[in-house]
């Protein structure tokens, strides 16, 4: 795990950028907000493609801009790979001589096994001899991930890999991304307009706003907190669970999820038992009930629950959001008339219905 530092302060005509923090960044750190709240800037900055004038950046122990000491190291002598969402590749050679290009910039040492290693990850074993004008978009962009990968970067930075690709490509291209990660341990810097993939990708989410950084943690801490719904939206607030399937219902067509010592069900996915799947239940999407009522109602799930807080909706004056104790945190979005109604308050044990639960696999 690294720690990185960041300081950047820039003003362009209609924009003020201005960021001051220090994170562990490890996996995926997911970049989100509105279009124009900086992310690429900040991006940019990291690389050392944008000169903050009293700028500083660390990861781990590297320093690469430190103005007040005047060190600041050229884009091409950082450890750092960036992977555009406008393809760079060289269309007058084939796959295997745009990957050798990204050995070229580092040192030699073990680099066929680096390079047969990165080949087998990505899945390029079968196009290594075709040009890139002959390949998918999402060939195309496998291959680019997987040249910056052979520079042995210290951070890889992605700006929106996958906006050009459709939602099929998107699913295609993903799980190659997850485990890039997962074997090679590269921590990535990752920005996205896309909720699926946020949903799928993201360890550690950064929520950007206006140039600023409003928050950074956990997804799973970050989207549950009801405040953050103005920058979030209403579809992304809610609770994240990494859950393992325990099998598959063939007769029903649904999968069976286990969390804790909680069971779940799920529409059927071609996921195999023991494997892990990260679901997403909005907050809009849990019904609060006194009582259980499994035969009284449509709704597959149904968790015991402990109420922990009820707060009022920062964004509708007629909602309130309550917090509940599953085993780990769980909001609901109810009316106030029904918390009323129902007599709610901390510290009941109440049953939370589970009207839809979105895979964290489904891309858009």
């Amino acid at each position: 795990m690294n720690l990185l530092s960041a300081r950047f302060n820039l003003e362009f005509d209609d924009f003020i950028f201005n960021v001051d923090f220090e994170i562990s960044v490890h996996g995926f750190t997911v970049l989100f907000g509105p279009s124009g709240c900086g992310k690429t800037s900040f991006l940019r900055c990291i690389s050392g493609l944008e000169r903050a004038p009293e700028g500083f950046f660390r990861i781990g122990d590297k320093i690469w801009q430190d103005e007040d000491r005047g060190i600041f190291v050229p884009t091409n002598e950082r450890s750092i790979g960036y992977v555009f969402q406008e393809l760079r590749l060289f269309p007058n050679l084939d796959v295997e001589a745009n990957l050798r290009y990204g050995l070229k910039r580092r040192t030699r040492l073990n680099s066929n096994t680096l390079f047969n290693q990165v080949v087998e990850i990505m899945g390029l074993e079968s196009l290594l001899s075709r040009h890139s004008g002959n390949l998918s978009g999402g060939e195309k962009q496998r291959v680019a991930l997987a040249r910056s990968l052979l520079t042995r970067p210290r951070l890889l930075l992605m700006d929106e890999p996958l906006a050009a690709l459709d939602t099929k490509r998107k699913q295609e291209i993903l799980p190659y991304f997850q485990r890039m990660q997962s074997e090679l341990n590269i921590p990535v810097f990752y920005v996205s307009h896309s909720l699926g993939e946020v949903l799928q990708l993201a360890d550690t989410m950064l929520l950007m706003d206006q140039g600023k950084i409003i928050t950074s943690g956990p997804i799973q801490e970050v989207l549950i907190h009801p405040n953050l719904r103005k920058y979030l939206g209403q579809t992304l607030i809610g609770t994240v669970l990494d859950t393992t399937v325990v099998r598959q219902d063939e007769k029903f067509q649904l999968t069976v999820l286990k969390f804790n010592n909680h069971t779940l069900y799920v529409p059927h996915r071609s996921v195999s038992p023991g494997k892990q799947l990260r679901i997403h239940i909005r907050a809009d999407d849990v019904i609060l009930a006194v009582e259980p009522m499994e035969e009284l109602t449509s709704v597959l799930n149904v968790l015991p629950a402990q109420i922990i807080d009820v707060r009022d909706s920062y964004e509708d004056g007629c909602k309130v959001d309550v917090t509940l104790d599953i085993g780990c945190p769980l909001l609901a979005s109810i009316t106030r008339k029904s918390l009323i109604n129902l007599n709610l308050k901390p510290g009941n044990n109440i049953f939370a219905h589970i009207k839809a639960i979105r895979m964290a696999n489904e891309v858009d």
